[in-house]
């Protein structure tokens, strides 16, 4: 026996002592299967020593007793007329990708096809033989493309896609566009065998052994022709098949658990009998000890490869045969989650395998619902755009808050369906309510930091922005489609696939954080991120000295979305908007009374009413968040976007916003830190921790944040500051003092790099990286979507600056990070913004030196899951 060809089989590995390297990937593959003790067909490797060189003719007699021992194992005999066995050949290169033939069902030739037919059916011997011929002339192509040899190329060519017509293979298109209609099975076997042999050397159908050595002389000499052959990479599988015919024999394919669900239950189907005999039936209903024998087999796979696998596998004379197995491409993040949930439980991966296998950018399919992908047949749809928030949504589509909040009122007093799509240009403040009762938003303006996608994001909403999306009126049109107000819409807004809009409404799956395992897989994070940081702790490697692990904090005003991100493992808040706890109509409309009140008496009117809604406010916050941090962001509210119609800035977005309007209006600050340490002292005597941090924001200069946090008396006048107004506070209701910390958002170029002279006054800086992008590249974060194709399409800007960072934002980071540490070496730095959940970012915010990031409370899991890959790495 040639050394050179290895027998492998159920009771029979290939000898550990050879090169698996010359077995390659398929091969491989086929020995584990065999190491493993599972039901494989027997058959034998020609391994790369040999496979493209040898003369089939030399190891003629080998091959027959090798064959020989797969008869006596399977049952049946190569080249036998009443009873064939039938082979493949599979070229096993060591790349991952194969490119080669499929070749099956060698051994149907003249004097075996009727045997095969009387046990299979005569069409499926017909189709089989088809198969045969095809997978031939695959290879003859392929010789004739090397040797040269056009006409006779495209010829072969040409009758390829003929059999891929008949076999419907794939969809072939034709030059207009449009698909070709499928050919009929209109001959015999015999029939198709004449027609054919032409293409193929003489005596090719004449008996099996000389077919499968013509065979392998001709796939020999197509892969000495492949440019891997000098590498001699490539070795030949031969292996018998099975069909599932006759009635005591049935296939079927299955996964070792819900693809869906994550449920550790196969899933799949079926088929007793030959295929086309009767319908297919849940894997459930298999005789029970084939039910146990696929269990067995599919749970230890997963247990091998850390991976969901499907089999495909054949029952046929009361034997189980696992023909091959593979991983599976369709399958959702829950599903994932199970597994590596339950590896990790029964110790087969640790906590570091379980998180590093999962792609944080994942896990917002787990949060927000999901399409069903067969409910969207016959759809329009238009492609494109960015997704502001993303998930999925459907309803019926409306052009303008005020008719969306009336339609959802109408629906939901007539018991109809009240899903409905805010459809806009732009948003602004008015829209709020209308974004929080819509199941998504989708918007013709902005980008991924818009108003629209923001809120959307905090509320959990789909949000998408089409540049071609127009509305006339009452009607719009996106792309290839019409619509009018009130026509269903689906929006599909992936991060890491193209968004679409599609006409009508498609079916939802919707999330449960809960059943599908992302609250336990969190804790799961949480404990790795504990371990890690101890054990970085103990060895003295932390980032700086007296650091703090680096946290995941959410963005919240609420103490819903408060209590939401907890449950999603946030480790406090890093912003707090306040201006977004404006929002509500019975509130805004206060707010416009104080921004527009023509005195200082007016104003105070309207900020003793706003008082005592932000005492509430910041009492229920600090409640939920006892003990954790909360940063608390004074007022920065662009007023165009509260005041569109009675206020006017040239450039609103540098106008007075930020701290710039408490230098004009003191009172409004005031109000808001009065409003907070009244919360935070009446909760001192209810003995709850309360962990206060007051951010100033658009901070330009350390001569602002002074004047902010601890006033400034001139001739004739005085500024209270914060720690002014908190002073008086204290004294008055005679409470015990807070420790509390100042500090200043980050978010002008100027504030960067003046941060040595800001960290005198500020304990922490929070990079407002949304508006720093701005300033720093001179971009609108609300406008750049519609110039960012085409700086896109000339390679002028490499990604979205507002998902990841630009290059020099980091530097302008990095520079303030050390330049205010040079002034106070205990400055704590965070990030506040989306960037934060994007794990292309987390790494440079370790770097950099950052002690935490924040975020909306749906992308906190997605937050800590980079930040615990990012440490993983760090820790080795």
């Amino acid at each position: 026996m040639n050394r050179h060809l290895h027998f492998f089989g159920q009771q029979d590995r290939i000898s550990p002592k050879i090169d698996t390297g010359l077995l390659g990937v398929r091969g491989r593959e086929l020995n584990e299967l065999a190491e493993l003790g599972f039901p494989i067909l027997p058959g034998f490797i020609l391994d790369a020593k040999i496979a493209p060189e040898i003369d089939a003719e030399a190891i003629k007699k080998d091959i027959k007793v090798l064959l020989d021992r797969c008869a006596a194992i399977a049952g049946k005999k190569y080249g036998d007329a009443e009873n064939p066995l039938l082979l493949k050949v599979l070229v096993s290169g060591n790349l991952a990708v194969n490119a080669y033939p499929v070749l099956h069902n060698f051994g149907l030739v003249r004097p075996t096809i009727e045997g095969f037919a009387k046990l299979a059916g005569k069409d499926s011997a017909v189709r089989e033989t088809l198969f045969l011929i095809r997978g031939m002339l695959k290879v003859e192509e392929r010789i004739r493309e090397t040797e040269g040899k056009a006409r006779t190329r495209d010829e072969i060519s040409a009758r390829v896609k003929i059999l891929d017509r008949t076999l419907g293979i794939a969809p072939p298109s034709n030059e207009l566009g449009g698909r070709d209609k499928p050919l009929k099975i209109d001959k015999s076997a015999e029939a198709y065998i004449d027609e054919y042999a032409k293409y193929f050397p003489a005596g090719f159908f004449d008996n099996a052994e000389d077919q499968l050595l013509i065979a392998l002389s001709e796939i020999f000499k197509m892969l000495r022709m492949e440019p891997l052959t000098g590498e001699k990479d490539t070795a030949l599988l031969i292996q018998p098949m099975v069909y599932g015919y006759g009635k005591n024999f049935c296939t079927g394919t299955c996964f070792s658990r819900n693809v869906f669900t994550g449920e550790k239950k196969l899933q799949g189907e079926f088929c007793r009998g030959s295929s086309n005999e009767a319908g297919a039936q849940g894997i459930e209903k298999i005789n029970g000890k084939y039910l146990k024998e696929l269990q067995r087999i599919a749970w230890a796979l997963e247990d091998k490869f850390r991976d969901i696998r499907q089999l495909r596998f054949a029952v046929e004379k009361g034997k189980l045969w696992l023909i091959e197995q593979g991983p599976v491409e369709q399958k959702s993040v829950r599903a994932d989650i199970k597994l590596l949930l339950d590896l990790e439980k029964r110790k087969i991966v640790d906590k570091a395998y379980a998180v590093k296998a999962l792609d944080p950018r994942r896990l917002s399919e787990i949060l927000h619902p999901l399409i069903d992908t067969p409910s969207l047949k016959g759809l329009k749809q238009w492609k494109g755009g960015i997704a502001g928030a993303p998930g999925a949504a459907v309803g019926r589509a409306y052009f303008s808050t005020d008719r969306l909040l009336k339609a959802r009122a109408l629906a939901r007093q007539k018991g109809e369906d009240d899903r409905f799509i805010l459809m806009l240009e732009s948003s602004f403040a008015e829209d709020l309510k209308a974004i929080e009762v819509s199941a998504g938003v989708l918007t013709s303006q902005g980008g991924y930091a818009a108003h629209a996608s923001v809120i959307a994001r905090q509320y959990g909403k789909v949000s998408l922005i089409a540049p071609d999306l127009k509305i006339k009126g009452k009607k719009a049109g996106l792309g290839n489609f019409t619509f009018s107000e009130g026509d269903y819409l689906t929006l599909d807004a992936s991060f890491y696939t193209e968004p679409v809009v599609y006409a009508g409404a498609a079916k939802l799956i919707e999330p449960d954080p809960k059943e599908s395992g992302l609250l336990e897989f969190i804790s799961l994070v949480s404990d790795l991120r504990s371990e890690l940081f101890a054990r970085t702790a103990k060895n003295g490697a932390g980032r700086r000295a007296g650091s703090r692990r680096f946290q995941v904090r959410a963005n919240a005003e609420s103490p819903g979305d408060a209590a939401l991100a907890l449950s999603f493992g946030a480790e406090g808040i890093g912003l707090c908007r306040t201006e977004h706890m404006f929002f509500q109509a019975e509130r805004l409309k206060v707010f416009r009374e104080m921004l527009l009140a023509d005195d200082e008496k007016e104003r105070k009117q309207a900020l003793a009413k706003l008082l005592v809604m932000q005492r509430s406010d910041f009492f229920r916050l600090f409640k939920v968040m006892a003990g954790k941090d909360l940063c608390i962001r004074l007022l920065d509210a662009p007023l165009h976007e509260f005041i569109p119609d009675a206020f006017h800035e040239s450039n609103p977005m540098l106008g007075r916003r930020g701290c710039r309007i408490a230098v004009s209006y003191p009172e409004i600050y005031a109000m808001q830190v009065q409003a907070i340490f009244e919360a935070a002292y009446k909760l001192q005597k209810e003995k709850i921790e309360v962990r206060l941090e007051i951010m100033v924001p658009m901070v330009m200069n350390a001569a602002e944040l002074r004047l902010i946090a601890y006033g400034k008396n001139i001739e004739g006048a005085s500024y209270a500051g914060i720690a002014d107004i908190e002073e008086e506070l204290r004294q008055e209701q005679k409470a015990r003092p807070l420790d509390y910390h100042i500090g200043a958002m980050i978010e002008l170029p100027a504030a960067a790099l003046g941060a040595g002279e800001i960290a005198r006054y500020a304990r922490f800086f929070s990079f407002g990286t949304n508006d720093l992008t701005q300033t720093a590249l001179g971009i609108s974060r609300d406008d750049f979507t519609g110039f960012m194709g085409d700086y896109t399409r000339f390679d002028l800007i490499p990604r979205n600056p507002f998902s990841v960072l630009d290059g020099r934002v980091k530097e302008l980071i990095a520079l303030a990070v050390e330049r205010g540490r040079l002034t106070r070496p205990d400055l704590i730095c965070g990030l506040c913004g989306e960037h934060g959940a994007n794990a292309e970012n987390l790494e440079f915010c370790m770097d950099a030196g950052l002690d935490y990031v924040s975020c909306s409370p749906y992308a906190v899991p997605v937050a800590l899951l980079a930040a615990a890959q990012a440490e993983i790495t760090r820790n080795k």
